[in-house]
């Protein structure tokens, strides 16, 4: 009698379990992930119609951070794929929530006709928004510097470079210490802090800044000397550093090219308002270490507010730019006396002389102009960008005139440093209507005169049955053809018609569009 042969555990384990299938998508979805693979760890708004939308990991993230609907959208591996989505026209609000949370976003818009595109519409990732690279108004706080920030150590040298790409304004320095770097970190208050991946020291950041930082760490060649030397030359249009007083600053030379690196691979754009840098130097300001600075509570109290502080209570500036500028001399207390002695004469002459109430009301119709300049740079200027550009910019030669009026050094100085600028003036004024609509795609923001073209087609969509009662009286005479008709259908839309019988008196300025039995 033969043995039965005991079952094979793994045959019977096979039996019972299901065949997966392979895991195909539509060819919308490899098209969303081909680009999400190029950006694994960035929440990506993937434009589809009106809305941005987001799938899998990112749609669980957006919809717990930004409250809203997690639903689905077909199946991967018979799973359904979570989704959730804003409308394009309201990015903004979604954006600047994201930012505030420390979260980068990618920004994937159609870029070909959907209604000639086979297939899929074509899409690309034209800018990554990040904490420390954002320069929309609505994303930014007006009175604060956003900073984005890298450090590197290099023989025994912490270097750091700071940006802030809504003014073009970078500056770099070098620490001796890790103590002094951390001072320093709490004194810039970075939005986004780029290190190497590498950098063990940074290991305790947020506990010693008592706060969290959107951190990014970098890939190690991105400080490479060499690369840092190259991408910085080619941003500023020059053979080497030395004229900008970087000569044996390797530390921060890294620190800034990483940093000019990460902003060209974010913005997607060339940066013409970023054209040198400034060296700062510790050796000319008071130095802070981190404990002292808020204890001091300069510009945020010990909960981390802003109530009650140095700067909330001594800040009576006019201008967004002028109350960036002086938390900047608050966090930089000056030990240069001259210098220190020129502002006190300064604001003296102008209490003495009476003159500052008219500086004062003055002040009031210059707009943030460092930034809207930025936004002119990078093409994302949008219409009341430019109208207050132009009110700034017609306020100048006043200003300059009570500047003028004052005997203190300083004022003198700055009165003859401002430059009018009619040119400018007077195309803003020409080409922008006053109190445009915060879009360009509300239309109605170049004013009438400007452009003949233009003015022919808006006449034409306000007076349509004018134009084509006018053309049906025209065309006739013309061309001597009594019968010709104008008529409209879906496919065509408007045409002329001509009866089979004048087809020999069709104007060769005409193109045949299709032939019927008599016309």
């Amino acid at each position: 009698m033969k043995s039965t042969p005991a079952p094979d555990n793994n045959m019977a384990e096979n039996a019972t379990r299901p065949i997966e299938k392979p895991v195909t998508h539509t060819p919308m979805m490899q098209q969303y992930l081909r680009l999400k693979a190029d950006h694994p760890d960035t929440l990506m708004f993937y434009r589809m119609g009106d809305f941005y939308e987001m799938f899998f990991d990112d749609a669980r993230k957006a919809a717990k951070l930004l409250d809203i609907t997690l639903t689905a959208r077909g199946h991967s591996g018979g799973v359904p794929i979570p989704m959730c989505g804003i409308p394009y026209h309201a990015a903004d609000n979604y954006l600047a929530r994201l930012i505030n949370q420390g979260e980068s976003v990618a920004i994937c818009e159609q870029t070909s006709d959907p209604a000639t595109s086979k297939g899929p519409v074509e899409r690309e990732v034209l800018r990554i928004v990040t904490p420390g690279t954002v320069t929309e108004e609505s994303l930014l706080n007006e009175r604060r510097d956003n900073l984005l920030v890298a450090v590197h150590h290099f023989n025994n040298r912490y270097g750091v470079a700071a940006l802030d790409v809504s003014a073009g304004r970078f500056h770099v320095l070098e620490l001796d210490s890790l103590e002094h770097l951390y001072a320093e970190l709490e004194r810039l208050n970075p939005a986004e802090l780029l290190f190497s991946e590498d950098a063990q020291y940074l290991n305790n950041l947020n506990q010693q800044l008592n706060r969290k930082i959107a951190s990014r760490a970098q890939p190690p060649w991105w400080f490479d000397a060499d690369s840092a030397q190259r991408v910085l030359n080619e941003q500023f249009g020059t053979r080497d550093l030395s004229g900008f007083g970087c000569d044996g600053l390797d530390a921060a030379v890294m620190a800034a090219g990483c940093l000019m690196q990460y902003v060209r691979n974010t913005q997607r754009a060339a940066l013409p308002h970023i054209t040198g840098l400034h060296v700062e130097s510790t050796d000319n300001s008071v130095i802070l270490d981190a404990a002292s600075r808020r204890n001091l509570e300069i510009e945020f109290n010990l909960s981390g507010g802003t109530d009650n502080t140095l700067s909330s209570v001594i800040d009576r500036t006019t201008t967004a730019m002028g109350s960036r500028c002086l938390r900047r001399w608050l966090h930089n207390p000056l030990r240069d006396t001259a210098i220190l002695k020129q502002r006190h004469q300064s604001l003296g002459e102008l209490m003495q002389s009476g003159l500052f109430s008219d500086l004062q009301q003055q002040l009031h119709a210059i707009g943030d102009v460092e930034r809207i300049m930025s936004r002119v740079a990078l093409g994302s200027a949008r219409p009341r960008d430019l109208d207050t550009l132009r009110l700034s910019l017609q306020t100048l030669p006043e200003l300059q005139r009570t500047l003028g009026e004052c005997h203190a050094p300083l004022q003198q100085r700055l009165s003859t440093e401002i430059s009018e600028h009619p040119e400018v003036v007077a195309l803003l004024s020409a080409a922008i209507i006053e109190n445009p609509p915060v879009l360009i795609r509300d239309g109605g923001v170049i004013a009438e005169g400007f452009n003949a073209e233009l003015d022919e087609l808006r006449s034409l969509s306000k007076n349509a049955d004018d134009f084509l009662a006018r053309l049906e009286i025209r065309e006739p005479e013309n061309t001597g053809i009594k019968t010709l008709k104008v008529g409209y259908n879906r496919v065509h839309g408007f045409f002329i018609e001509i009866s089979r019988l004048h087809s020999n008196e069709v104007p060769d300025t005409y193109t045949r569009r299709q032939t019927l039995k008599n016309t």
